[in-house]
Protein backbone atom coordinates (compact mmCIF):
# COMPACT_ATOMS: atom_id res chain seq x y z
CA UNK A 1 0.00 0.00 0.00
CA UNK A 2 2.67 2.14 0.70
CA UNK A 3 4.59 1.52 -1.84
CA UNK A 4 3.89 4.22 -4.59
CA UNK A 5 3.80 6.92 -2.35
CA UNK A 6 7.37 6.10 -1.02
CA UNK A 7 8.49 6.05 -4.61
CA UNK A 8 6.96 9.75 -4.86
CA UNK A 9 8.22 10.80 -2.18
CA UNK A 10 11.69 9.68 -2.18
CA UNK A 11 12.38 11.44 -5.79
CA UNK A 12 10.94 14.81 -4.07
CA UNK A 13 13.29 14.69 -1.28
CA UNK A 14 16.03 13.88 -4.02
CA UNK A 15 15.04 16.78 -5.84
CA UNK A 16 15.08 18.99 -2.98
CA UNK A 17 18.56 18.17 -1.75
CA UNK A 18 20.17 18.50 -5.44
CA UNK A 19 18.38 21.76 -5.55
CA UNK A 20 20.50 22.56 -2.70
CA UNK A 21 17.27 23.22 -0.55
CA UNK A 22 17.02 20.45 1.83
CA UNK A 23 16.92 21.48 5.65
CA UNK A 24 19.72 20.26 7.65
CA UNK A 25 18.29 20.46 11.62
CA UNK A 26 21.63 21.10 13.21
CA UNK A 27 21.36 19.72 17.06
CA UNK A 28 22.15 22.11 20.06
CA UNK A 29 23.79 20.47 23.30
CA UNK A 30 23.62 23.72 25.58
CA UNK A 31 21.31 25.70 26.92
CA UNK A 32 19.86 28.47 24.42
CA UNK A 33 21.96 31.83 24.83
CA UNK A 34 24.03 33.73 22.48
CA UNK A 35 26.78 31.16 23.05
CA UNK A 36 26.00 27.87 22.46
CA UNK A 37 27.28 24.55 21.83
CA UNK A 38 26.87 21.94 18.82
CA UNK A 39 26.91 18.11 19.22
CA UNK A 40 30.24 18.29 17.25
CA UNK A 41 31.75 20.47 20.41
CA UNK A 42 31.49 23.45 18.38
CA UNK A 43 30.69 27.02 20.31
CA UNK A 44 29.37 28.69 18.20
CA UNK A 45 27.48 32.53 18.68
CA UNK A 46 23.58 32.30 17.65
CA UNK A 47 22.45 34.73 15.93
CA UNK A 48 18.94 32.99 14.73
CA UNK A 49 17.13 32.14 17.83
CA UNK A 50 13.75 34.12 18.69
CA UNK A 51 15.40 35.30 22.35
CA UNK A 52 14.90 38.69 21.49
CA UNK A 53 15.46 39.83 24.93
CA UNK A 54 18.33 36.96 26.35
CA UNK A 55 15.31 35.61 28.92
CA UNK A 56 15.40 31.98 27.35
CA UNK A 57 17.85 30.77 30.08
CA UNK A 58 17.77 33.69 32.55
CA UNK A 59 17.85 32.21 35.93
CA UNK A 60 14.66 33.88 37.57
CA UNK A 61 12.68 32.42 34.61
CA UNK A 62 14.47 28.37 35.78
CA UNK A 63 13.96 29.38 39.25
CA UNK A 64 10.24 30.33 38.55
CA UNK A 65 9.66 27.35 36.58
CA UNK A 66 11.32 25.24 39.13
CA UNK A 67 8.91 26.59 42.02
CA UNK A 68 6.33 25.90 39.59
CA UNK A 69 7.15 22.22 39.07
CA UNK A 70 7.84 21.81 43.13
CA UNK A 71 4.30 23.46 43.90
CA UNK A 72 1.61 22.24 40.82
CA UNK A 73 3.39 19.61 39.41
CA UNK A 74 4.32 18.95 35.63
CA UNK A 75 1.02 18.45 33.67
CA UNK A 76 -2.56 19.32 33.36
CA UNK A 77 -4.04 16.38 32.23
CA UNK A 78 -7.09 18.23 30.77
CA UNK A 79 -8.33 21.43 28.92
CA UNK A 80 -9.17 24.48 30.43
CA UNK A 81 -13.17 24.03 31.07
CA UNK A 82 -12.97 20.88 32.65
CA UNK A 83 -10.45 20.52 35.40
CA UNK A 84 -7.17 22.13 33.76
CA UNK A 85 -7.54 25.62 34.80
CA UNK A 86 -5.42 26.93 37.74
CA UNK A 87 -5.45 30.24 40.12
CA UNK A 88 -2.01 30.85 38.36
CA UNK A 89 -3.70 30.54 34.61
CA UNK A 90 -5.75 33.38 35.20
CA UNK A 91 -2.99 35.97 37.03
CA UNK A 92 -0.78 35.41 33.82
CA UNK A 93 -4.08 35.77 31.96
CA UNK A 94 -4.18 39.21 33.66
CA UNK A 95 -0.74 39.94 33.59
CA UNK A 96 -0.93 39.66 29.86
CA UNK A 97 -4.16 42.07 29.66
CA UNK A 98 -2.44 44.68 32.19
CA UNK A 99 0.88 44.53 29.51
CA UNK A 100 -0.47 45.44 26.85
CA UNK A 101 -3.57 47.61 27.79
CA UNK A 102 -6.49 45.33 27.37
CA UNK A 103 -9.47 44.01 29.00
CA UNK A 104 -8.99 40.19 29.15
CA UNK A 105 -6.91 37.48 28.09
CA UNK A 106 -7.14 33.86 26.65
CA UNK A 107 -3.93 31.76 26.73
CA UNK A 108 -2.98 28.76 24.62
CA UNK A 109 -0.59 25.94 23.82
CA UNK A 110 0.74 28.30 21.08
CA UNK A 111 0.75 31.45 18.98
CA UNK A 112 -0.49 28.92 16.00
CA UNK A 113 -2.94 27.49 17.97
CA UNK A 114 -3.88 31.27 19.29
CA UNK A 115 -4.42 32.35 15.56
CA UNK A 116 -6.22 29.13 14.26
CA UNK A 117 -8.48 29.23 16.88
CA UNK A 118 -9.75 33.26 16.55
CA UNK A 119 -11.08 33.82 13.35
CA UNK A 120 -13.97 30.71 13.24
CA UNK A 121 -16.03 31.30 16.34
CA UNK A 122 -15.90 35.31 15.30
CA UNK A 123 -16.97 35.72 11.85
CA UNK A 124 -19.17 34.09 9.44
CA UNK A 125 -20.07 33.91 5.69
CA UNK A 126 -21.50 37.83 5.74
CA UNK A 127 -18.00 38.68 7.14
CA UNK A 128 -14.83 40.07 5.44
CA UNK A 129 -11.26 39.13 6.60
CA UNK A 130 -8.68 41.37 4.93
CA UNK A 131 -4.78 40.11 5.57
CA UNK A 132 -1.84 41.10 4.54
CA UNK A 133 0.39 39.32 1.99
CA UNK A 134 2.90 38.61 4.03
CA UNK A 135 1.14 37.44 7.59
CA UNK A 136 2.59 34.06 8.80
CA UNK A 137 1.18 30.72 8.13
CA UNK A 138 -0.96 30.58 11.34
CA UNK A 139 -2.95 33.52 10.08
CA UNK A 140 -3.37 32.00 7.13
CA UNK A 141 -4.07 28.82 7.88
CA UNK A 142 -6.78 29.76 10.68
CA UNK A 143 -8.34 32.24 7.61
CA UNK A 144 -9.04 29.03 6.01
CA UNK A 145 -11.01 27.27 8.82
CA UNK A 146 -13.32 30.36 8.92
CA UNK A 147 -16.23 30.87 6.17
CA UNK A 148 -15.39 34.85 5.94
CA UNK A 149 -15.01 36.39 2.29
CA UNK A 150 -10.97 36.48 2.08
CA UNK A 151 -8.71 39.59 1.10
CA UNK A 152 -5.65 40.05 0.68
CA UNK A 153 -3.70 43.24 0.39
CA UNK A 154 -0.09 43.76 -0.97
CA UNK A 155 2.32 44.02 1.90
CA UNK A 156 1.80 47.23 4.04
CA UNK A 157 0.06 48.61 1.20
CA UNK A 158 -1.94 50.94 2.61
CA UNK A 159 -3.62 52.08 -0.91
CA UNK A 160 -4.48 48.36 -1.74
CA UNK A 161 -5.44 47.95 1.89
CA UNK A 162 -8.20 50.86 1.02
CA UNK A 163 -9.11 49.24 -2.12
CA UNK A 164 -9.74 45.87 -0.50
CA UNK A 165 -11.95 47.90 2.41
CA UNK A 166 -13.92 49.19 -0.61
CA UNK A 167 -14.46 45.83 -2.17
CA UNK A 168 -15.96 44.27 1.49
CA UNK A 169 -18.17 47.59 1.86
CA UNK A 170 -21.21 44.98 2.39
CA UNK A 171 -19.67 42.49 4.85
CA UNK A 172 -21.95 42.81 7.85
CA UNK A 173 -18.33 42.67 9.84
CA UNK A 174 -14.97 43.55 8.07
CA UNK A 175 -11.28 42.95 9.99
CA UNK A 176 -7.93 44.09 8.90
CA UNK A 177 -5.26 41.14 9.97
CA UNK A 178 -1.90 41.99 10.12
CA UNK A 179 1.56 40.85 11.82
CA UNK A 180 3.55 43.74 13.80
CA UNK A 181 6.44 42.73 12.55
CA UNK A 182 6.92 40.73 9.61
CA UNK A 183 9.07 37.70 10.55
CA UNK A 184 11.76 37.52 7.40
CA UNK A 185 11.69 41.28 6.19
CA UNK A 186 11.99 42.75 9.89
CA UNK A 187 9.79 45.56 8.48
CA UNK A 188 6.66 46.87 11.18
CA UNK A 189 3.26 47.09 10.17
CA UNK A 190 2.19 50.92 9.71
CA UNK A 191 -0.49 50.71 12.20
CA UNK A 192 -0.87 54.24 12.54
CA UNK A 193 -2.36 54.56 8.79
CA UNK A 194 -4.43 50.90 9.29
CA UNK A 195 -5.80 52.34 12.46
CA UNK A 196 -6.71 55.64 10.47
CA UNK A 197 -8.15 53.24 7.57
CA UNK A 198 -10.00 51.05 9.80
CA UNK A 199 -12.00 53.72 11.43
CA UNK A 200 -12.77 55.31 8.21
CA UNK A 201 -14.45 51.88 6.65
CA UNK A 202 -15.77 50.76 10.23
CA UNK A 203 -13.27 47.63 10.49
CA UNK A 204 -11.72 46.37 13.30
CA UNK A 205 -8.14 45.60 13.86
CA UNK A 206 -6.09 42.21 15.04
CA UNK A 207 -2.46 42.17 14.97
CA UNK A 208 -0.16 39.24 15.72
CA UNK A 209 3.02 40.51 18.12
CA UNK A 210 4.73 37.44 18.21
CA UNK A 211 7.95 39.38 16.65
CA UNK A 212 6.89 42.51 18.12
CA UNK A 213 5.96 42.08 21.71
CA UNK A 214 9.06 42.56 24.12
CA UNK A 215 10.89 43.98 20.63
CA UNK A 216 9.26 47.57 19.49
CA UNK A 217 8.23 50.25 21.34
CA UNK A 218 10.03 52.16 24.46
CA UNK A 219 9.26 49.29 27.21
CA UNK A 220 8.84 46.40 24.19
CA UNK A 221 4.72 46.77 24.80
CA UNK A 222 4.96 46.30 20.94
CA UNK A 223 3.34 48.39 18.14
CA UNK A 224 0.68 49.24 19.68
CA UNK A 225 3.21 51.43 21.80
CA UNK A 226 5.39 51.97 18.87
CA UNK A 227 2.31 54.07 17.07
CA UNK A 228 0.83 55.25 20.19
CA UNK A 229 -2.67 53.56 19.01
CA UNK A 230 -3.30 51.66 23.08
CA UNK A 231 -7.03 50.79 22.92
CA UNK A 232 -7.63 51.09 19.28
CA UNK A 233 -6.50 47.73 18.70
CA UNK A 234 -9.18 44.56 19.01
CA UNK A 235 -7.21 41.87 18.78
CA UNK A 236 -3.28 40.88 19.57
CA UNK A 237 -2.00 37.57 19.38
CA UNK A 238 1.22 36.63 21.05
CA UNK A 239 3.64 34.17 21.94
CA UNK A 240 5.65 33.01 24.94
CA UNK A 241 8.39 31.69 23.03
CA UNK A 242 9.74 34.30 21.74
CA UNK A 243 11.06 37.38 23.73
CA UNK A 244 8.72 36.69 26.23
CA UNK A 245 11.30 33.69 27.44
CA UNK A 246 11.44 31.49 24.78
CA UNK A 247 9.33 28.59 26.04
CA UNK A 248 6.03 27.48 25.35
CA UNK A 249 2.26 28.96 25.00
CA UNK A 250 0.49 31.52 23.03
CA UNK A 251 -2.55 34.17 23.74
CA UNK A 252 -4.91 35.88 22.39
CA UNK A 253 -6.13 39.39 24.35
CA UNK A 254 -8.18 41.90 23.29
CA UNK A 255 -11.99 42.92 23.60
CA UNK A 256 -13.67 41.39 26.61
CA UNK A 257 -16.70 39.88 24.74
CA UNK A 258 -13.89 38.51 21.84
CA UNK A 259 -12.21 36.50 24.45
CA UNK A 260 -15.20 35.61 26.42
CA UNK A 261 -16.67 33.85 22.84
CA UNK A 262 -12.97 32.13 22.38
CA UNK A 263 -13.34 30.88 25.81
CA UNK A 264 -17.07 29.32 24.52
CA UNK A 265 -16.26 28.37 21.02
CA UNK A 266 -12.06 28.10 19.86
CA UNK A 267 -11.39 25.02 19.15
CA UNK A 268 -7.87 24.70 19.94
CA UNK A 269 -8.51 26.19 23.48
CA UNK A 270 -11.68 23.48 23.81
CA UNK A 271 -9.53 20.70 22.88
CA UNK A 272 -6.33 20.96 23.71
CA UNK A 273 -4.59 20.57 27.35
CA UNK A 274 -3.60 23.99 29.41
CA UNK A 275 -0.27 25.28 29.31
CA UNK A 276 1.51 23.38 31.99
CA UNK A 277 2.46 25.36 35.16
CA UNK A 278 5.89 25.46 34.66
CA UNK A 279 5.55 27.91 31.58
CA UNK A 280 3.08 29.60 33.22
CA UNK A 281 5.20 30.34 36.14
CA UNK A 282 8.05 31.43 33.88
CA UNK A 283 5.58 33.43 32.15
CA UNK A 284 4.63 35.45 35.27
CA UNK A 285 7.75 35.58 36.13
CA UNK A 286 9.06 37.25 33.41
CA UNK A 287 6.33 39.61 33.15
CA UNK A 288 7.11 40.89 36.68
CA UNK A 289 10.57 41.63 35.04
CA UNK A 290 9.36 43.94 31.95
CA UNK A 291 7.66 46.23 34.74
CA UNK A 292 10.75 46.50 36.70
CA UNK A 293 13.30 47.59 34.34
CA UNK A 294 14.07 48.70 30.37
CA UNK A 295 17.45 47.53 30.32
CA UNK A 296 16.86 45.09 27.82
CA UNK A 297 14.77 46.27 25.48
CA UNK A 298 17.22 49.17 25.36
CA UNK A 299 20.15 46.95 25.01
CA UNK A 300 18.23 45.16 22.19
CA UNK A 301 17.52 48.44 20.55
CA UNK A 302 21.43 49.13 20.88
CA UNK A 303 22.67 45.79 19.20
CA UNK A 304 20.02 46.58 16.83
CA UNK A 305 21.22 49.69 15.57
CA UNK A 306 25.05 48.95 15.78
CA UNK A 307 25.28 45.85 13.98
CA UNK A 308 22.33 47.47 11.21
CA UNK A 309 24.96 50.14 10.45
CA UNK A 310 27.94 47.92 10.26
CA UNK A 311 26.69 45.73 7.98
CA UNK A 312 25.63 48.07 5.59
CA UNK A 313 28.68 49.95 5.81
CA UNK A 314 30.02 46.38 4.83
CA UNK A 315 28.51 47.05 1.49
CA UNK A 316 25.46 43.83 2.59
CA UNK A 317 22.13 44.49 0.85
CA UNK A 318 20.11 44.60 4.13
CA UNK A 319 15.99 45.28 4.26
CA UNK A 320 14.96 48.25 6.28
CA UNK A 321 14.15 47.05 9.60
CA UNK A 322 12.99 48.92 12.63
CA UNK A 323 12.72 45.20 14.89
CA UNK A 324 15.42 42.99 15.87
CA UNK A 325 15.82 41.24 12.77
CA UNK A 326 18.43 41.84 9.93
CA UNK A 327 17.61 40.52 6.84
CA UNK A 328 20.52 40.21 4.85
CA UNK A 329 19.92 39.50 0.79
CA UNK A 330 21.16 37.41 -0.95
CA UNK A 331 18.67 36.37 -3.47
CA UNK A 332 19.52 32.66 -4.57
CA UNK A 333 18.84 29.71 -2.75
CA UNK A 334 21.71 28.20 -2.75
CA UNK A 335 24.07 30.86 -2.12
CA UNK A 336 21.72 31.49 1.20
CA UNK A 337 22.91 27.76 2.22
CA UNK A 338 26.45 28.13 1.25
CA UNK A 339 26.72 31.15 2.90
CA UNK A 340 25.17 29.89 6.00
CA UNK A 341 27.64 26.48 6.12
CA UNK A 342 30.95 28.76 5.65
CA UNK A 343 29.29 31.13 8.45
CA UNK A 344 29.36 28.40 10.57
CA UNK A 345 32.93 27.46 10.21
CA UNK A 346 33.38 30.82 11.49
CA UNK A 347 31.47 30.30 14.24
CA UNK A 348 28.04 32.38 13.73
CA UNK A 349 25.19 30.13 14.00
CA UNK A 350 22.81 31.07 10.73
CA UNK A 351 20.26 30.03 8.62
CA UNK A 352 19.76 30.77 5.10
CA UNK A 353 15.64 30.96 3.94
CA UNK A 354 14.53 30.61 0.68
CA UNK A 355 11.37 29.70 -1.14
CA UNK A 356 8.87 28.41 -0.03
CA UNK A 357 9.83 29.79 3.16
CA UNK A 358 9.86 32.98 1.29
CA UNK A 359 9.36 33.97 -2.34
CA UNK A 360 11.71 33.11 -4.80
CA UNK A 361 14.37 35.03 -5.80
CA UNK A 362 14.26 36.49 -2.44
CA UNK A 363 16.67 34.29 -0.28
CA UNK A 364 18.15 35.74 2.26
CA UNK A 365 20.16 35.17 5.60
CA UNK A 366 17.96 36.48 8.68
CA UNK A 367 20.20 37.75 11.24
CA UNK A 368 18.08 38.17 14.90
CA UNK A 369 20.06 40.27 16.95
CA UNK A 370 19.80 39.67 21.12
CA UNK A 371 19.79 41.75 24.70
CA UNK A 372 21.87 38.36 25.35
CA UNK A 373 24.75 39.39 22.74
CA UNK A 374 27.46 41.82 23.92
CA UNK A 375 29.73 44.21 21.49
CA UNK A 376 32.21 41.53 20.85
CA UNK A 377 29.41 38.47 19.64
CA UNK A 378 28.37 41.37 17.15
CA UNK A 379 32.06 42.74 15.99
CA UNK A 380 32.36 39.08 15.42
CA UNK A 381 29.57 38.48 13.14
CA UNK A 382 30.26 41.21 11.17
CA UNK A 383 34.15 40.16 10.26
CA UNK A 384 32.67 36.78 9.67
CA UNK A 385 29.88 38.10 7.44
CA UNK A 386 32.13 40.24 5.57
CA UNK A 387 34.94 37.32 5.17
CA UNK A 388 32.65 34.90 3.46
CA UNK A 389 30.67 37.92 1.81
CA UNK A 390 34.00 38.28 0.12
CA UNK A 391 34.74 34.66 -0.90
CA UNK A 392 31.24 34.44 -2.21
CA UNK A 393 31.47 37.65 -4.15
CA UNK A 394 28.35 38.91 -2.42
CA UNK A 395 30.29 42.08 -1.26
CA UNK A 396 33.43 43.51 -2.99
Amino acid sequence: MYGKIKDYLQKELTDIREAGLYKEERIINSPQGAEITLTSGAEVLNFCANNYLGLSNHPRLVEAAKESLDDRGFGMSSVRFICGTQDMHKTLEAKIAEFFGTEDTILYAACFDANGGVFEPLFGEQDAIISDSLNHASIIDGVRLCKAQRFRYQNADMADLEEKLKEASTARFKIIVTDGVFSMDGNVAPMDKIVALAEKYDAMIMVDECHSAGVVGKTGRGVTELFNIRGKVDIITGTLGKAFGGGIGGFTTGRKEIIEMLRQRSRPYLFSNSLIPAAVGAGIEMFDMMTETNELQDKLHENTEYFVKKMIDAGFDIKPTKSAICAVMLYDAKLSQDMAAKLLKEGIYVIGFYYPVVAKGQARIRVQLSAAHEREHLDKAINAFAKVGKELGVIK
